[in-house]
């Protein structure tokens, strides 16, 4: 009974996997004994124990198959979210590089556009300044051109008012001649009858035959006649004086123009209080008590004396020198034009006297430009801070300070800083100096553990490209995972530990240990040749421990080994 319980087990794992079950037969029953197997019961146990691992290591594998399956489905439907998601995230890529580029095509745009306005604005920019320039040179020119018109206006109104003011007073005067003509009686023997007759008889023989033939066609009295030739004499008279009264203005003008500036005055003070004290060295005194015409020759003769000395002074190499420096210094491209032309006096002394004005006025000159050149020196010294600190690269000057400073010098320095800072005026300036890059550069080799400047730029190039692997290797986590591209590292690397640590994790392991392969597609196919060669196997198995009446596996390869034998 207890056989048939644990062979009604085994009966039913057969039923369920679709095989017959074993029944027991009765011998009585059954005459045909060739129909019948008899097993002991050692055999029927290990035929039992065997069918009863095979159908439970069937069952077994048979579930492991359907996990596996179902785990690869899950997986096939996790590939496709990521294809999906993945396909999804590509045209949003798509999408986004369309949208940048149309971006960067209407930048591109907008700062053609902007460079073409802004060059058309710098050219319009000069050609308006140019033309303010030419229209203030036009204005400049008309300015002048109309001041030089007001000036010629001015002197023609004034010659106009003094032309209609002379033919006034003349014709005022001829009319008041004519009244008087007219109002005198004609006398005879008048005195300007007697004189104009005096004239007459004065005269050639041909005026007289004039005045004849003039008297007896024009039948004009003798008297009236006279009158008129005195009256054309006077009108003679008043044309020379005003000829005369021209003259003299002309001279009044040439006069006042040579009058000295109060500036000669002061000069001329000095040259008398220097020809006083010349008097005073030659024991000579005034001539109070002379007369005037001895005083002017004593004069003339004082201008002749003082003459002749400074010709002599003047004759001397040290006022020679002296000359030569006030042609330079009064030169037209002196830095600092001093001389002006003075007007020349009647004086015999002035030109001489006005010399030594002007060797007077060479010592303030020279004052003013020895100070300029004493700046100069201050001058070099600011430049040269100036440059050190805008460029602190460049080697410093090693003049010293005895040294005397040129022009050329400080027109280098000058010409060394517009070179140097027009290439980017604003980076230059904003820039950071010499001591700030050295700071940097001993920090960088200070956590990099860089002993010298060679290997910055090696250490550089690997930390660079070791940030580019890093910063690829969790984008690529980011999305596997499903992240967002803001999530830190850390959130990261918890996702992989979770999943590192999961159950299905585990038995994906032990299946592929188990199975010796890590492809998924692999294990799909080698169950499913396991499931093919199972049933083969299992009635070749059952007919040969039949065949060779054994009762288990390892007995059949004994009885095949002696069987051989016996053949040979």
């Amino acid at each position: 009974m207890e056989q048939e319980e644990q062979w009604d087990a085994v009966n039913r794992l057969l039923q369920h996997h679709g095989f017959k079950p074993v029944h027991f037969a009765d011998p009585v029953e059954n005459k045909n004994l060739a129909d019948l197997v008899l097993l002991e019961k050692k055999s029927a146990c290990d035929i039992r124990t065997m069918l009863w691992t095979m159908l439970t290591d069937s069952d077994r594998r048979q579930t492991l198959i359907q996990e596996l399956i179902q785990s690869n489905n899950q997986l096939k439907e996790e590939a496709q979210q990521h294809v999906s998601r993945a396909a999804r995230q590509s045209q949003r890529v798509t999408e986004l590089e369309g949208v940048l580029d149309g971006v960067k095509s209407k930048l591109q745009d907008l700062e053609d556009g902007y460079i073409g306005k802004a060059a058309q604005q710098h050219s319009k920019v000069h050609q308006l300044q140019q033309d303010k320039r030419d229209a203030q040179k036009r204005c400049q020119g008309l300015e002048q051109k109309l001041s030089e018109e007001k000036d010629v206006v001015s002197q023609l109104q004034r010659k106009l008012y003094f032309t209609v003011t002379e033919e006034e007073k003349r014709v005022a005067r001829q009319n008041q001649v004519f009244q008087q003509i007219h109002k005198r009686s004609a006398r005879p023997n008048s005195p300007v009858d007697q004189q104009s007759l005096k004239g007459e008889s004065g005269g050639s023989q041909t005026s007289d035959q004039s005045q004849s033939s003039i008297r007896s066609n024009t039948g004009v009295s003798p008297n009236h006649k006279a009158l008129l030739q005195s009256y054309q004499e006077q009108l003679k008279d008043t044309k020379a004086q005003r000829v005369e009264l021209r003259k003299e203005i002309q001279q009044l003008k040439q006069d006042l123009e040579s009058r000295p500036t109060v500036k000669e005055l002061k000069s001329y003070k000095e040259q008398l209080r220097r020809m006083d004290r010349l008097i005073q060295q030659n024991n000579m005194r005034y001539s109070v008590y002379l007369p005037s015409s001895k005083a002017g020759a004593s004069i003339n003769s004082l201008y002749f004396v003082f003459d002749s000395d400074f010709a002599g002074l003047f004759a001397l190499p040290d006022f020679q020198v002296l000359n030569d420096i006030r042609a330079v210094l009064t030169t037209s491209g002196a830095p600092l034009r001093l001389h002006r032309a003075r007007p020349s006096t009647s004086h015999q002394l002035s030109n001489r006297a006005s010399e030594m004005v002007e060797f007077d006025e060479l010592l303030s000159s020279l004052e003013m430009w020895a100070d300029q050149l004493a700046s100069l020196k201050d001058l070099h010294c600011a430049l040269s801070k100036l440059m050190l600190r805008l460029l602190p690269w460049q080697p410093a000057g090693a003049n010293s300070l005895m040294e005397s400073v040129r022009v050329e010098d400080l027109m280098l320095l000058v010409d060394t800083l517009l070179e140097e800072t027009n290439s980017g005026e604003d980076k230059v300036l904003r820039s950071p100096t010499k001591n700030t890059l050295q700071s940097m550069v001993s920090h960088f080799q200070k956590l990099f553990d860089i002993t010298s400047l060679s290997g910055v730029y090696p250490r550089m190039n690997e930390v660079y490209t070791r940030l580019g692997e890093m910063t690829n290797t969790m984008r690529n986590l980011r999305d596997i995972l499903a992240l967002d591209d803001r999530a830190p590292p850390s959130e990261v690397v918890n996702q992989v530990a979770s999943l590192v640590n999961s159950p299905e994790a585990t038995v994906g392991h032990e299946l592929h240990v188990l199975l010796g392969t890590s492809d998924i597609d692999s294990i799909i196919l080698k169950v499913k040749e396991h499931e093919e060669f199972f049933p083969a196997f299992y009635f070749l198995v059952q007919e040969l421990l039949q065949t060779l009446d054994v009762d288990c596996l390892d007995d059949i390869m004994p009885v095949l080994r002696s069987l051989k034998s016996r053949a040979e």
